[in-house]
């Protein structure tokens, strides 16, 4: 069996690891201990145009065993000088319970006239229990060519990152008041070597494939339960469908690869029926690890072969128990010139617009560093699927490890977000492009934004607030980053809190 990028990778950098046990103690440290209290924060800034409402999360979260009423209050604490009729605030519920370690929630709702001024305005949220008083601040941004907000998200969703050291292991956190912190119980041990990690979409339960198998882990309250093996394939890559009811593995092979689809439990991951298997015979083909996508209609399987291109092959989650829901053939998506495809990406949502290949090689100017390719998902099956305008176009760097296509958020359709290596060593970075729909279903590509990465950055994720964007990479320096986007620029990523400490990361999922 042929070793993948990573394991080639991480042979490299065992000297230069410290390892899973030895590297989470400082990588995830908790906050330090006090009285029991708690914490306000909130998903993000709010952008809006005159005449509108829009929304923003404000968590409560309890600290040392804090339980109690928390009642709620907003104040729009600046406007704009000399303006009209400035935004107001209201919050929905006015006060939440805590009554054991879970945060409660509230909705933050601003509110704007067709005579509002535009600009940036302040608003702040204040929780009192007793004698115990916290805010939390949230810019509105009504839309105009002038007045920013100058502050970004400090509290994200939940995320995972699947490490790779001498205990390997799942580690979960989120960023909460700016600062990284450990999801309880975390972190989880995994049997074997990893090669990949997937969420179910609906946030049920996470998927890990190593050289012991398979496993399913139960998601409660952020924290994993027991993981259950439901194939005893070492798979290289794994993914779950839109409906959490498949979990789709990708395997080597001497000649080619195949792939099984393993029916489950959609609310646990386990309880998994007889699986389906599909075997392709390809030249050149190996498989790389964690790079397989399923597009939002659950119609196509994308898979990066190395040397061998691409394989697409049509899925049909809907097909009856005992039946086989992968095609019997793949269509293949040679490589532009002489390179690898590394990486692969669908549009997000119901209705993909494109898909996305990353491939060394393939910077259309030099031909000898990465590429973006970029094509019509409508034009899958045509025999020669069409590419958007300006594609390929040059990614950043010398090996396009993951690709991400923005789905929530302020940017969602927008932005999609490149992770480059340069170099064993060398820093690597995340070139941003935008996306520009014309007439039909045609595309337009180009770069737009860079923004530096630790060496060989292998996975991104997006969280559920549409905030961060997290960046991992087992390489160099930081091992971890989150970025916010920045406040003046569209799409430019600005790092807020990292991680230094060597954590051998692989890969990282977002909770939905």
């Amino acid at each position: 069996m042929r070793p993948g990028r990573w394991a080639r990778l991480l042979l490299a950098a065992i000297p230069l690891l410290l390892g899973f046990a030895t590297g989470c103690g400082d990588f995830w440290q908790a906050p330090g201990s006090g009285g029991a209290s708690f914490t306000l924060t909130n998903s993000g800034n709010i952008s809006m145009s005159p005449g509108s409402t829009n929304t923003a999360t404000i968590s409560v979260t309890p600290s040392n065993s804090f339980t109690g009423s928390v009642a709620l209050s907003c104040a729009v604490t600046t406007s704009i000088s000399g303006g009209t009729s400035p935004t107001t605030c209201g919050l929905s519920p006015t006060s939440v319970t805590i009554s054991d370690t879970s945060a409660q929630t509230s909705t933050l709702t601003a509110t704007t006239t067709s005579t509002t001024t535009t600009g940036a305005y302040e608003v702040t949220v204040t929780g009192v229990s007793g004698s115990i008083t916290k805010s939390t601040t949230v810019c509105v941004e009504v839309t105009s060519s002038s007045g920013s907000c100058g502050t970004t998200a400090t509290t994200s969703g939940k995320f995972y990152i699947l490490d790779a050291g001498s205990n390997p292991g799942i580690v979960g956190a989120s960023i909460v008041s700016g600062s990284l912190t450990a999801i309880s119980g975390s972190p989880w041990l995994v049997t074997g070597v990893p090669h990949s990690m997937a969420i179910a979409p609906n946030g049920s339960f996470l998927v890990v494939s190593t050289t012991g198998g398979v496993f399913s882990f139960p998601i409660t309250s952020g924290t994993l339960g027991t993981g259950v093996l439901i194939s005893d394939i070492e798979a290289y890559s794994v993914r779950v469908d839109t409906t959490s009811s498949w979990v789709v593995e990708a395997i080597p092979g001497a000649n080619g690869f195949s792939l099984d689809a393993v029916p489950v439990n959609s609310a646990t991951g386990a309880s998994p029926g007889a699986a389906q298997t599909q075997s392709y015979g390809l030249t050149n083909a190996a498989l790389e690890p964690n790079q397989m996508a399923i597009s939002g209609d659950d119609a196509n399987i994308f898979v990066a072969l190395g040397t061998g291109g691409t394989a697409v092959v049509a899925f049909n989650h809907s097909a009856a128990s005992g039946s086989n829901p992968l095609a019997s053939t793949s269509t293949v998506i040679d490589v532009a010139n002489a390179g690898q495809a590394l990486s692969v990406a669908v549009d997000p949502g119901t209705s993909p617009r494109l898909f996305f290949i990353g491939e060394t090689l393939a910077d259309p100017t030099s031909g000898a560093s990465g590429g973006l390719r970029v094509f019509n998902y409508s034009s899958l099956g045509s025999g020669s699927p069409t590419q958007a305008t300006g594609s390929p176009i040059a990614s950043g760097g010398l090996a396009p490890n993951f690709i991400l296509p923005l789905s929530t958020g302020t940017y969602a359709g927008d932005y999609v977000y490149v992770a480059n290596g340069a170099g064993q060593s060398a820093a690597g970075n995340v070139t941003g492009f935008s996306i520009t729909a014309g007439s039909g279903s045609t595309y337009t590509i180009a770069t737009d934004t860079s923004t530096a990465a630790g060496a060989q950055p292998l996975g991104l994720a997006e969280d559920s607030t549409g905030s961060f964007v997290f960046a991992v990479g087992s390489q160099g320096s930081p091992y971890f980053d989150a970025y916010t986007f920045d406040p003046a620029t569209p799409g430019q990523l600005d790092s807020q809190v990292t991680a230094t400490t060597a954590a051998s990361s692989i890969a990282i999922v977002a909770a939905p």
